[in-house]
């Protein structure tokens, strides 16, 4: 979110997620255009905290629960957190909210910490764990008891949902509501202490059971549960519940603007009696957000285990899944990510964006700054009869043709070259601009070509294209005496480089939507095509796990940062060429 000089109405809408209606109804003329930039609601509601003196600074948070990796949607509040404390100047924390030890992990924590690096936020040397604050947790709880606030119960769980009430009738008191402050002080303590089993006892905040918000009937704040917790280990058998925990993680580390999604908004109330109650001097506010939704993905933690644990993908970092650590290996960049999350703006309502969007983003990201690269994905050899035999030709190529600060690259040019299997056809159909019989083509970068015919094996299959070149006709020469209308791509067939390439397509049915009626995922069955005898240009020979190229006529492919190896490389398609999406015009 920082200060960015705004341009004409596409770009306004870019970087403020306004529709064009209201875009065209804050722009007066392009000079004017920098004082009609909109705040989104969480700035106005900061900026008047801040003109009051509520606050005198800004410190946000981002608090994932270790208990799993992060997705797309994440990365929404990842770079708000982060994007608000850099524009007013503030501080940015990083937390892990533990406090549940029966899904937590510390391979979760790990993949987290490499989500947020790699998305670019800095949270410094401010990385806490709620865990952290246990003690100040339970003490906060005493205190609670010893103002009436709250109390020891001992009903199960099933007793608990039936004094709750409805959402129309108000619950009924805990038999165990007007229980001493002594004696739920010694109960308490011996629940610390182990002295009871799971479940056999909880503690409860004393607010009112006949509050509308069901939230506010008397709540739990801690429970026990004997298990061993990633980062403290065996030190506590009670654990606070998220709703009491979290408020209290927040005023400790001066939180001034606790920034959340819209289903922690009926849990505001209680969020604001936990600080309230605790007598905390500057207590943190709550905000909430939509969340970012996604079209025909799957988001869900249980979802996603469950296609690890059956194979169906290869772990929580697939290339078909949106998590970050996916999207990363794919081959998305952290800047395209940013671009796609400005894009989609910050409200109130909920939406859902369509993946084209995000693959927009990727693509408009890449195009200026990854070289364009020669790879032939499903290979026929083409052999130019009267290309000399034992010779080899370095041509000059432009490694981007739009941005010629890139440079250019040496490419060896021979007798024999690979051509993709569909740039040649015996009987080809009408508007077929490419190699068939008798038509002449350019062969990208290099020369013009005319095919003289093909060979087959016993099957009928093509193996071979033949061709004759003209000498005077090589790219870059001058050379104006006829024009083609085809020009196709090849890697040298001496000098080319055997990899693998991954195609990938949505891991879910578009066509049928996410699930079925049993709450079963339609998979779709071509969501992997692997291509094992592709070729690729010996420039490529070197690349590395993440580096990234568009590979012409073809699309933007990454390295694997997983299975790739110097030995044998694995390419990933992170998006093709070409899409029907489009940023709104301002006609």
């Amino acid at each position: 979110m920082q200060e960015v000089k705004p341009e004409p109405v596409c770009g306004l809408w870019y970087r403020t997620g306004m529709s064009e209606k209201e875009l065209k109804e804050n722009v007066t003329t392009e000079g004017e255009a920098e004082k009609t930039v909109s705040r989104n609601f969480i700035e106005q509601i900061i900026d008047k905290d801040l003109a009051e003196g509520v606050y005198d600074t800004v410190h946000t948070r981002f608090p994932p629960e270790p208990n799993g990796y992060l997705h797309i949607g994440h990365a929404k509040s990842i770079l708000l957190n982060y994007g608000l404390a850099k524009e007013y100047g503030g501080k940015f924390n990083m937390r892990f909210d533990d406090t549940n030890p029966t899904k937590e992990k510390a391979e979760f924590v790990d993949s987290i910490l490499a989500d947020i690096k790699w998305l670019g936020a800095d949270w410094e040397d401010r990385l806490f764990f709620a865990s952290d604050y246990f003690e100040q947790m339970y003490e906060g709880a005493v205190k609670l008891i010893k103002k009436g606030k709250a109390y020891v119960s001992e009903l199960s769980a099933e007793e608990m949902r039936e004094y709750r009430g409805t959402l129309t009738e108000p619950g009924k008191n805990d038999p165990s509501r007007d229980r001493s402050v002594e004696e739920n002080l010694e109960l308490f303590e011996k629940m610390k202490n182990g002295g009871f089993a799971d479940g056999e006892r909880t503690l409860r905040a004393k607010i009112d059971m006949a509050s509308p918000n069901i939230n506010m009937r008397d709540p739990i704040i801690y429970r026990v549960a004997h298990l061993s917790h990633q980062h403290t280990g065996d030190a506590w058998c009670i654990y606070p519940m998220y709703d009491f925990a979290h408020p209290i993680e927040d005023a400790i580390e001066g939180i001034t603007h606790s920034i959340c999604t819209l289903e922690f908004e009926d849990h505001r109330p209680l969020y604001d009696w936990v600080v309230r109650e605790l007598e905390y001097p500057h207590p943190p506010k709550q905000i909430e957000f939509a969340k970012m939704y996604l079209t025909n993905v799957v988001t869900g933690k249980r979802y996603i285990k469950k296609l690890v644990e059956d194979g169906i993908v290869d772990g929580w970092d697939d290339p078909r899944l949106v998590s970050i650590a996916a999207l990363r290996r794919r081959g998305f960049t952290s800047e395209s990510i940013k671009m796609f999350v400005d894009l989609c703006g910050i409200s109130k309502s909920n939406s859902s964006a369509d993946y084209a969007m995000l693959e927009y983003c990727i693509r408009e990201d890449l195009k200026l700054k990854r070289p364009r690269m020669m790879a032939v994905l499903d290979p026929v050899r083409l052999i130019i009869d009267n290309y000399p035999e034992n010779q080899t030709e370095m041509l000059t190529v432009a490694n981007n043709l739009e941005n010629e600060a890139m440079g250019t690259r040496q490419v060896p040019f021979g007798r024999e070259l690979y051509i993709e299997r569909e740039d040649f056809m015996e009987e080809p159909p009408r508007k077929y601009f490419r190699m068939f019989p008798g038509n002449e083509v350019r062969l990208m970068n290099a020369y013009f070509v005319t095919c003289t015919g093909c060979v087959k094996d016993e099957n009928g299959r093509i193996i071979e294209v033949h061709c004759t070149y003209d000498p005077e006709t090589k790219c870059g020469s001058g050379f104006t005496g006829r024009k083609v209308k085809g020009t196709i791509h090849w890697v040298p067939a001496k000098e080319a480089v055997k990899a693998e390439v991954r195609l990938y397509e949505n891991i879910i049915d578009e066509e049928k939507g996410v699930y079925n009626e049993d709450g079963s995922l339609n998979l779709n069955p071509n969501s992997l095509t692997v291509l094992k005898d592709c070729y690729v240009e010996e420039n490529l020979a070197d690349a590395k796990a993440y580096d990234s190229f568009q590979f012409v006529r073809q699309g933007f492919f990454c390295v694997d940062a997983k299975d790739s190896t110097p030995e044998h490389l694995v390419f990933n398609r992170i998006v093709s060429l070409k899409s029907s999406f489009k940023l709104p015009s301002n006609n």
